[in-house]
Formats: structure tokens, C-alpha cells, sequence
């Protein structure tokens, strides 16, 4: 399969067959770097060495910019990043003057920020494939990492019962859902119903499913949604850029869905949780003392349990990143 020069801004636009296919490289490529691969030397031949690409990031990040850095290493790369002060994009700036720009300097080009319009906007002037590292609609390369992760520990994904609790309404839950639709299984977002995804997206994701035999459905039961779940997951009740006012809005609504081990007493016994990353399970961070100083939480969307419980595999998943993101790199730029 070539997906030489595609852009990766959201799966819907990929086909099953490519995302497997995404995979399937991921995989080789975590068991070469296992196995003690070189940089340069990964798939058993030089990969890119003189490439270089630029990391465009108007939101910080830890697992993303890491994961785009040691990809490019280990692929023989270089890599610039660009921080939330360290470019003129959108201020002194246009977007498409940026991606005329840096297409000229660079093999390709990740973008991790506000509005998916911003990144589809790159990809139009950019001469080279763009990737999307995080908008407010999509997490394309989180749900690759996620779904390596759900391979390795649970086997075939085509029927795994996914669940997502939490505010369903932004990109974490759409990109499971479209990710579900693709690839045959199980979708449920379990949230208040003001909560859960739009409907336009839901109605496309509808129409996908349709031709894989996927399942989405849409609750506000914890029993009616974890009952016999493959999978349970969440994310932040409060999401990058937002306020700190909405804290106690989500909490009063948000707190019913919290994943702990009442959630995880319907699922099956080998279930599995995962979370993107950075979460708020105790009061060993900045935003969790001022959570517990205001509101007198230690754990707020997963319970200290199930985190650190035998149920949890976060921190393969958050492995699976750098893994999953090199697959992305390696096959838009002519790896096979």
C-alpha cells in the first residue's frame, strides 16, 4: 500500500484498509526499535537521512511533541519545533504563507492546535504531507495509538466494545467514534445526552458504520453502557483553552461518569482503560491540589484505582504514540 505524500488530518479520510494498514507498520516498526534498531537503519535499510520536519504546536504538549521528536530520530530525521511563541503563524502570519514557507524548507510538517480548519488549511498550500498532532475536533494520531494498544492486549479489533465516558461532545470521543465506525466495532459514548457528539458527525459516522458493521450507540446509563465492554476510556472533564468557570458546571454533571470500579464491575474481566494522558486520578499535580482546594476532589474523570489498577494499560498506550506517529511519518513520506 503507498500512501506517499497523503496528508493524516482526520481518519475519515482514511479507508479501513489503510489504517490496518498503518498498523500493521506500526507494529514492525515497535518490534524492530525492540529488537535494537539504529536510527536510520529502520525496516532493514536507511530511512530518510537529509529529512527534515517541522512541529508546529500552538498548544504544548508532552506525548505528541516527544513522540514526533524520537520518531524522526529513529527514522534518520531532523526535527524543528515550532512552540506556541516560537513562529509568526496567525498573528504576524497567514496559514497558507506558513505552509508555502516551511513546504520549502521541510519534508513535512505537524500541526497540533485549535481549529480543524487551521490544519486543513496548511494542507492545502503545503507542498508536502501534514499531520495533524491535536485539533479541537480530531486526535488522528491518538486513536492510532489507541488502537495499536487495544491489539496487542485484547487481539482483532472488528466487534471490541468500546466505551466512552465523560464529555463525549469534543475530539477524544469523535475520534472514537469515527475510528469505531472505520474499523467494525462497538461504539458507546456514555455521557449526559447534553453531552454526547454532534449530529452531523454522528450521522456520517452512521453512514460508515453501515458499510463495516460497526455499532454506535448513545446513553446515559453506566450499567446499560460497560456492560460487557472490551474497552472503557475517558479524558479530561475540562479541555485545553477552556475556562476555569466550567469546572463546576462539569463536575456536577460529569462526576456519575466518573471510570472507576463500579463502571469496570460490568465489564468483562479482562477489560482494559485508557486514557490519553495527562489525567486528573489524585492530587500529585498542579490543577489536582486546586481541584481538591475548591471542590474537595482527589480524583476527578478516573478514580486512583483503576488508574494504577491491573485494568489500566495507559502507559502502553501512551508508548504506542511515538510508534504509531513513526508509522504516519514513515509511510506519508515513502516508507513501505
Amino acid at each position: 500500500m503507498d500512501l506517499t505524500g497523503r496528508d493524516f488530518l482526520k481518519l475519515l479520510d482514511y479507508t479501513p484498509e489503510e489504517i490496518n494498514y498503518l498498523l500493521d507498520v506500526a507494529a514492525r516498526l515497535k518490534a524492530e526499535k525492540k529488537a535494537g534498531a539504529q536510527p536510520g537503519q529502520t525496516l532493514h535499510k536507511t530511512s530518510f537521512p537529509g529529512k527534515n520536519i517541522a512541529l508546529i504546536f500552538e498548544k504544548n504538549s508532552t506525548r505528541t511533541r516527544c513522540s514526533f521528536e524520537v520518531a524522526a530520530a529513529d527514522l534518520g530525521m531532523g526535527s524543528t519545533y515550532l512552540g506556541p511563541t516560537g513562529s509568526q503563524i496567525g498573528s504576524k502570519e497567514s496559514i497558507a504563507d506558513t505552509a508555502r514557507v516551511l513546504s520549502r524548507m521541510y519534508d513535512g510538517i505537524e500541526y497540533r492546535g485549535f481549529g480543524q480548519d487551521l490544519v486543513e488549511e496548511l494542507a492545502k498550500y503545503s507542498d508536502v504531507p501534514v499531520w495533524n498532532g491535536l485539533t479541537n475536533e480530531f486526535h488522528p494520531t491518538q486513536m492510532l495509538a489507541d488502537m495499536l494498544t487495544i491489539r496487542e492486549h485484547r487481539g482483532d479489533l472488528k466487534g471490541q466494545k468500546l466505551v466512552y465516558m465523560g464529555d463525549a461532545r469534543y475530539n477524544m470521543a469523535d475520534s472514537y467514534m469515527v475510528v469505531c465506525a472505520k474499523l467494525g466495532m462497538h461504539f458507546v459514548a456514555c455521557a449526559p445526552k447534553a453531552y454526547w457528539p454532534n449530529a452531523e458527525l454522528i450521522a456520517t459516522c452512521q453512514a460508515v458504520a453501515a458499510e463495516t458493521g460497526a455499532m454506535l450507540s448513545f446513553t446515559e446509563s453506566v450499567p446499560e453502557a460497560c456492560q460487557d465492554a472490551d474497552v472503557i476510556c475517558t479524558d479530561v472533564w475540562v479541555s485545553m483553552g477552556e475556562p476555569d468557570e466550567v469546572w463546576a458546571q462539569r463536575i456536577h454533571d460529569l462526576k456519575p461518569y466518573q471510570v472507576n470500579a463500579d463502571a469496570f464491575r460490568y465489564a468483562k474481566d479482562d477489560a482494559i482503560f485508557l486514557h490519553c494522558l495527562p489525567a486528573f486520578h489524585d492530587t500529585n499535580t498542579k490543577i489536582g491540589k486546586q481541584i481538591y482546594e475548591k471542590y474537595g476532589l482527589t480524583e476527578m474523570e478516573v478514580s486512583d484505582e483503576i488508574f494504577e489498577g491491573p485494568h489500566s494499560v495507559v502507559f502502553d498506550e501512551a508508548e504506542n504514540r511515538m510508534h504509531t506517529i513513526k508509522a504516519v511519518v514513515y509511510t506519508t513520506l515513502g516508507g513501505k
